[in-house]
């Protein structure tokens, strides 16, 4: 589809979109040497300023946002780079704390897209197109370079070693809590898919690690010990302590462990330091000191008060997100079985009385376990379809509730059933949650105009 030019970062969106995307569900083979032979056309915009590459099964996205702020409170000029968005496209392109200028992202697309525009498969290494996540990735990278980034904070968007971001050579690589997930593309055991995460552990640079599952934790420590990476892991470097969920937030202290590096002790030194986001979860206080613990190993200099700063105002949309009060709406895309699992304890704890569930789930998640989860949490149960975007399979989802006595209803036009939703929580008093996908939580945002 060839363009003259770029007049807003829609208009990029809508030409990216006429490339194979696999977060649509379509195939495409997985492999860098399009991206670096693109990269290196480019000038490789992926070089020139500190890397920190983040990959793992759930809280990437937060984990890679905490960093990126932390990193704008030390006084660096920050990239953000996260996937998926949930209202527009330039969400995953970003300045830490702000949105990247409409200039520079059309400047950026007007780098990369005239190296796809009009070529066909023959023009390009393995003779098949760039992706929509490549042609983006790219984007990134050259928005990173014309903004004058001194750090960039990359978020692996599927898997890690096969990735398209996986062509950085980060300072430092970040792995967050693995899952079974996406198997079709990582393999089906929690092994396999920590092999494939371990892709972005780099020869002779530093690796932080969340608490991990055995499988998983012994794939890591072995790739770092093969790539003569230094190794970093929580609890073992920083301690979380009084951990307080509302909500307003997460607070808890990050403290030295007995057998921190030196420049954990020194940043953190013997009182730790108090430190608060305000994304309601217990797995945020995990979140906050990994991304602590990844910041003080690349910028020693970091201070206690820009962690401080950075970690509060870390944001993302639909991570246990308030969308409204009146009735109590709450969206989060937690779409595998621990984040759901997650997200119920954190409702459980922080928000008393009768709940209302407004569910909806990709085709290719586990929704028997996920239907497993929250059915007995609600007095009302509302399914449907995560939007358009995405293909799904309410009907069966739908079944999977009321074989289990949930007291559930099929709607599964999503606008309908959002409006359903919000009338009942309101009739009865109740809570509202949204969850099962990004997708339906972009649309509920959508609705409500938050």
């Amino acid at each position: 589809m060839p363009h003259t030019a770029f007049n807003s970062s829609d208009e990029i969106f809508d030409f990216l979109m006429g490339y194979v995307n696999v977060e649509k569900g379509q195939k495409t083979e997985f492999k860098l040497d399009r991206m670096r032979w693109l990269a290196e056309k480019l000038g490789n915009p992926h070089k020139g300023r500190l890397t920190i590459h983040v990959a793992g099964s759930k809280g990437k996205g937060s984990v890679a946002t905490m960093c990126a702020c932390i990193a704008k409170e030390s006084g660096y000029r920050t990239g953000l780079y996260t996937s998926p968005h949930i209202l527009r496209w330039k969400e995953r392109i970003a300045l830490a704390g702000e949105q990247m200028p409409e200039s520079i992202l059309i400047a950026a697309a007007e780098e990369v897209i005239p190296l796809v525009d009009g070529a066909g498969p023959a023009d390009f290494p393995g003779s098949e197109l760039p992706t929509y996540f490549e042609l983006t990735t790219l984007i990134a990278f050259c928005a990173f370079r014309l903004a004058g980034c001194a750090v960039q904070v990359i978020e692996v968007g599927l898997g890690g070693r096969l990735d398209s971001t996986n062509i950085v050579d980060p300072d430092i690589s970040v792995i967050t809590p693995i899952e079974l997930e996406h198997t079709q593309y990582l393999g089906d055991t929690i092994a396999q898919i920590a092999g494939e995460k371990a892709g972005i552990i780099k020869q002779g640079k530093p690796v932080c690690i969340s608490p991990q599952k055995d499988e998983a934790f012994a794939v890591f420590k072995k790739t770092a010990a093969e790539r003569n990476s230094p190794f970093f892991s929580l609890p073992e470097t920083i301690e979380i302590r009084n951990c307080q969920i509302g909500t307003g937030g997460t607070d808890c202290s990050l403290f030295p462990s007995e057998g921190s590096p030196l420049a954990v002790r020194s940043a953190l030194t013997g009182q730790g330091v108090q430190v608060h986001s305000p994304m309601p979860g217990k797995v945020q206080s995990q979140n906050m000191a990994l991304a602590t613990l990844a910041c003080i190993m690349t910028m020693p200099e970091v201070s206690r008060e820009a962690i401080r700063k950075g970690l509060a105002a870390a944001t993302l949309p639909a991570r246990f997100e308030l969308l409204r009060n009146d009735p109590l709406i709450i969206a989060d895309g937690a779409h595998t079985p621990a984040s759901v699992a997650a997200t119920i304890e954190t409702l459980e704890s922080i928000v008393p009385g009768e709940k209302t569930l407004l569910f909806g789930c990709a085709i290719d998640k586990k929704y028997q376990e996920l239907v497993s989860l929250l059915a007995h949490h609600f007095s009302s149960i509302i399914v449907t379809r995560p939007g358009s975007f995405k293909q799904s399979n309410p009907d069966e989802v739908f079944v999977a509730f009321r074989t289990l006595g949930a007291p559930a209803e099929l709607i599964p036009d999503t606008q309908q059933a959002i409006v359903k939703a919000i009338a009942v929580a309101s009739a009865r008093r109740s809570m509202l949650l949204v969850t099962g996908s990004f997708y339906l939580c972009a649309e509920v945002k959508l609705l409500l105009g938050s």
